[in-house]
């Protein structure tokens, strides 16, 4: 699935309005990390969403998927560890082999 860059990709991926977050829950059901919808974390709720909308997890296939997504900030999240945390935890997922449900939560209309 993956184009030429980042904003392209995440062009091809769903609308995220209807969500105010994302959660991943350990197999204990703990919350792990949590993507807001705001901006600066947009982009990675927009990959999250997919991806767990394809797989029905976060596990190491979709953590594969999703760094090809990140597109060009990809390379630079393996130069500058802890630059970009939503990608590094991907890679960790590709590693360890974790898997991670998510939880999404609504946006409350106004």
């Amino acid at each position: 699935m993956k184009t030429a860059n980042f904003a392209e990709n995440l062009a091809n991926l769903g609308s995220i309005d209807a969500y105010a977050k994302l959660e991943l829950i350990d197999a204990a059901g703990s919350t792990v990390a949590c993507i807001e919808n705001k901006p600066g974390s947009q982009g990675s709720l927009k990959v999250y969403r997919h991806l767990a909308a394809k797989w029905g997890a976060i596990n190491p296939d979709a953590a594969a998927e999703g760094v090809q997504l990140y597109a060009e900030h990809t390379e630079d999240a393996r130069r500058n560890p802890g630059k970009h945390p939503n990608i590094d935890r991907l890679f960790d997922i590709v590693a360890s082999g974790s898997v991670y449900s998510v939880q999404l939560t609504p946006a409350v209309s106004a």
